[in-house]
């Protein structure tokens, strides 16, 4: 019944709005927390298998044993990711939007001729091979071949780290065409 003296609503419209208004606000706000923690754990990263007859090799698993946690790209620490079963063997993964890609033990590049352009970085030859919306870079040097997919947006940090790790672990081997 209404304040009769001052034409308030009743009590219990007052506090039936004020509850409502509450559960509102924790109900969004849960909806945000709960959406940002499952953007930020993105899970396993899915990946294409590709042959790696070297997978196996001695020389992978000192690659890969070597490699950092984490990775930085233009400014962002970018960590390991898991890898959604069945996992590639002989791959690690960084970050969770655009994944940075090492697979270890590949095919020799069909792009790797005589004329190919090569760049050297901190010590490792590398083959660029532009792909849309990435580049895979191989390494191809030494005695397996590597690659290291990097999306367009990243940024040199990734490829000169991996490089040093390349340069560290696995001694430089001649070209073969």
């Amino acid at each position: 019944m209404p304040d009769s003296d001052t034409g308030a609503p009743p009590r219990v419209v007052l506090v039936t709005a004020t509850v409502l208004a509450v559960a509102l606000a924790v109900a969004v706000a849960v909806f945000a927390l709960t959406q940002r923690s499952s953007s930020d754990a993105a899970g396993p990263l899915p990946l294409v298998p590709v042959p790696a007859p070297a997978a196996g090799s001695p020389a992978c698993t000192t690659l890969l044993g070597a490699v950092p946690t984490e990775l930085t790209s233009n400014g962002t620490s970018l960590k390991v990711r898991e890898l959604a079963a069945p996992a590639p063997p002989a791959t690690v993964a960084w970050g969770t939007d655009d994944p940075l890609v090492l697979r270890c033990g590949l095919n020799r590049p069909p792009e790797l001729t005589p004329t190919a352009a090569l760049r050297l970085v901190n010590g490792v030859q590398w083959l660029q091979v532009p792909g849309e919306g990435a580049s895979t870079w191989y390494v191809v040097d030494r005695e397996v071949y590597a690659a290291l997919t990097v999306p367009d947006s990243a940024g040199t940090g990734p490829l000169q780290t991996i490089s040093d790790t390349v340069a560290a672990k696995l001694p430089a081997k001649p070209l073969k065409f």
